[in-house]
C-alpha cells in the first residue's frame, strides 16, 4: 500500500464524470488499498478515485466501524432529506451545509467482482452521497450553503 496525492479542487479531473471499471483485476486491489492508506493519513471518512487521480467509478466509505468498497456504483432508492455540515480532503479547511437524502440504498460491486447493495441512513447516506457525487464531477460545494473556511471565514 502506498499514500497518494489527493487531488485539490482546480483540477479538471474532479469534473469529469468517472469511466466504468471494466475489470477488477490487481490494480484495481492496489488502487482501492492505496485510497484506503491515504483516506485514513488525512482523517477522511471516504474517498473517491478521482481525488486520488484516477478516473474511475470506485469509492471508499469508512463510517464507524464499516468499511465500504464499491466499484461501479448505482444509486437505486433514496428517502428524505437532511442537512449537514460537510468537508472534502480535496477542498481542505472549508465547511458548508449540504442537503442529502436522510436513507439511501446503493449498489455496486465488491472487490472480488460480486454484486453487494448497502442501506445507509445519518453520517453513512452522507459519505455514499458524497462520495457517489465524486464519480460524477460534481463537488459538495455546488450544493452547500455557508460555505466558511475552518476559522469562520466566509468563502
Amino acid at each position: 500500500m502506498a499514500l497518494r496525492n489527493i487531488v485539490l479542487e482546480g483540477d479538471d479531473i474532479l469534473r469529469k464524470r468517472a469511466k466504468e471499471v471494466t475489470e477488477i483485476n490487481d490494480r484495481i486491489y492496489m488502487i482501492l488499498d492505496d485510497m484506503l492508506e491515504t483516506m485514513r493519513a488525512n482523517n477522511g471518512v471516504g474517498l473517491a478515485a478521482p481525488q486520488v487521480g484516477i478516473l474511475k467509478r470506485m469509492f471508499i466509505v469508512k463510517v464507524e466501524d464499516q468499511l465500504i468498497e464499491l466499484i461501479n456504483p448505482e444509486i437505486i432508492e433514496t428517502e428524505g432529506i437532511q442537512n449537514e455540515e460537510e468537508g472534502c480532503l480535496s477542498i481542505p479547511g472549508f465547511y458548508g451545509t449540504v442537503e442529502r437524502p436522510a436513507r439511501i440504498k446503493i449498489k455496486g460491486l465488491n472487490r472480488e467482482g460480486h454484486e453487494v447493495a448497502y442501506e445507509g441512513a445519518d453520517m453513512l447516506a452522507i459519505a455514499l452521497s458524497h462520495e457517489y457525487d465524486h464519480l460524477e464531477g460534481i463537488l459538495y460545494t455546488d450544493k452547500a450553503v455557508n460555505i466558511r473556511d475552518s476559522n469562520n471565514d466566509n468563502r
